[in-house]
C-alpha cells in the first residue's frame, strides 16, 4: 500500500493555501496586529480569539468557494 496519493493530495491543498489566504488580507492583518500587540506585553491564550475566528471563518469560506 502506497502513501503517494495521500502526499499528492496534501501538496495540492498546500498549493491552494496562498491563494485562499490572499482573499482574507484584512482579517489576517487584524489578527497579526492583535498578536503583535499582545506579544509586546504578556501573551495569553485566547487574547486574539475574536480575530482568529474571523480569519478562520474567512479562510473556510474561501476554501469552499474555490474549485478543487
Amino acid at each position: 500500500m502506497s502513501g503517494r496519493g495521500v502526499w499528492l493530495r496534501a501538496r495540492a491543498r498546500l498549493r491552494r493555501f496562498p491563494v485562499l489566504l490572499s482573499g482574507c488580507g484584512e482579517q489576517a492583518a487584524a489578527y497579526g496586529r492583535c498578536v503583535a500587540a499582545a506579544a509586546a506585553g504578556e501573551l495569553r491564550r485566547d487574547t486574539c480569539l475574536e480575530e482568529f475566528r474571523a480569519l478562520r471563518d474567512c479562510f473556510a469560506r474561501a476554501a469552499k468557494a474555490t474549485p478543487k
